[in-house]
């Protein structure tokens, strides 16, 4: 089993920046795609981002490219997503996942382990 953490959340005004953290532990492995997804009141949990176990490779929806980076640290099982000039749109709860799938999935079935969110609210 593995257990993911989310952190980093808050109220911020619109055009601020976030920095949400994601740790692992048990059964982890940095051979693994992370990613983030986040899931506003009333709507479908969405992709945001995702990084490949190396961080060589990372893939982002539209509607975040260029304002987010997702980032990770291997050596402390802990991943990351730099949001910049946030949008009340981007208010959300969001979480972090892990995947076994090669590549960088998007699809939320795709992931086995998910963290208990981390919300963000941003004001206008």
């Amino acid at each position: 089993q593995v257990q993911l953490v989310e952190s980093g959340g808050g109220l911020v005004q619109s055009g601020g920046s976030l920095r949400l953290s994601c740790a692992a532990s048990g059964r982890t492995s940095s051979s693994n795609t992370k990613g983030w997804f986040r899931q506003a009141p009333g709507k479908e949990r969405e992709f945001v981002a995702a990084i490949s176990w190396s961080g060589g490779s990372t893939y982002y929806a539209d509607s975040v490219k260029g304002r987010f980076t997702i980032s990770r640290d291997n050596a402390k099982n802990t991943v990351y997503l730099q949001m910049n000039s946030l949008k009340p749109g981007d208010t959300a709860v969001y979480y972090c996942a892990v995947s076994h799938i090669y590549g960088l999935p998007t699809n939320v079935y795709e992931y086995a382990y998910w963290g208990q969110g981390t919300r963000v609210t941003v004001s206008s």
